[in-house]
């Protein structure tokens, strides 16, 4: 009779320890992806999400951020979701910052309730940066002629096979003060009642871990497996929430059909490495 009474309790009140369910969200964000660069995305993580907040019982759910930003439209979709998930289900949520959560990384933070990151964490970098290459010269030094038709004078603003125009990098900036507006009152209203009043907070700088917590950007400093137990019991178990898995155990991104296909995907994962190492390197990473 006490082992039918022992199932039926809920496990937040049994012996054997709360169970904390913990999603780890890791790498640059960004739409689409590919087996040679997994995406952060809504819809690389949505599954998972809905997962964690289906644990029942668990009074709050643990996420693990170690993104150098990227877009700022699948960040806010995180955001959003994982916002949307709490309070339908009605739990915490606490951030846990592994190396880094700045730009889109620290939007998606700003979900958690509170964030917790280690001394030694990067964060911040609350700003809109957008890069891209020129090519112009190196079309007339290699003797090829670019050759656009359009309908609507702007419709190849910022070609990189064009010369620069200052009223398109105008144009760019005001897009990006507009997006930057959107991420700043996302911030003012996170972390209403805990933002310093620093100039430099919005200047897209970022910080260490010790210096975030001075500015209000972050709530504690610690390590997701000590701050769990210390809130819900040394007996507290945390359980990895992972995406479903394909035919033998794999998750396949993409595969492709021909040697074609294969070598462009080759060309192609070799920029995108590139690109992921320069938004990780711009935090010493």
């Amino acid at each position: 009779m006490a082992g039918f009474l022992r199932k039926l309790m809920p496990k937040r009140f049994s012996k054997e320890g709360i169970v904390i369910p913990v999603v780890r969200l890791q790498g640059a964000i960004m739409t689409g992806g590919s087996q040679f660069r997994p995406a952060l995305n809504l819809a690389s993580t949505a599954q998972v999400l809905e997962k964690a907040f289906s644990f029942k019982d668990a009074p709050a759910v643990a996420i693990s951020i170690n993104s150098p930003g990227g877009s700022p439209v699948q960040s806010r979709l995180i955001f959003t979701r994982i916002r949307e998930l709490a309070r339908e289900k009605q739990k915490k949520v606490i951030v846990f910052v592994e190396d880094v959560a700045a730009s889109g990384g620290y939007m998606i933070a700003l979900a958690g309730d509170e964030i917790i990151a280690d001394p030694t964490s990067i964060v911040g970098s609350i700003g809109v940066v957008s890069g891209g290459f020129g090519f112009p010269e190196l079309l007339k030094k290699i003797g090829v002629e670019r050759r656009v038709y359009t309908a609507g004078e702007n419709k190849v603003i910022l070609d990189p096979f064009q010369p620069e125009k200052e009223k398109d990098i105008e144009y760019l900036k005001t897009l990006q003060l507009e997006i930057h507006q959107v991420f700043i009152a996302m911030v003012r209203e996170r972390r209403a009642g805990k933002l310093k009043d620093d100039t430099t907070v919005f200047s897209g700088l970022f910080w260490t871990g010790t210096r975030g917590l001075e500015l209000g950007l972050i709530d504690g400093l610690g390590d997701m497996r000590q701050e769990l137990k210390k809130r819900y019991g040394s007996k507290t178990k945390l359980e990895l929430v992972t995406p479903a898995r394909g035919l033998f155990g794999r998750r396949i991104p993409g595969i492709s059909s021909s040697l074609e296909g294969a070598a462009s995907g080759f060309a192609a994962g070799l920029v995108e490495t590139a690109e992921d190492k320069a938004l990780w390197s711009r935090y010493g990473l």
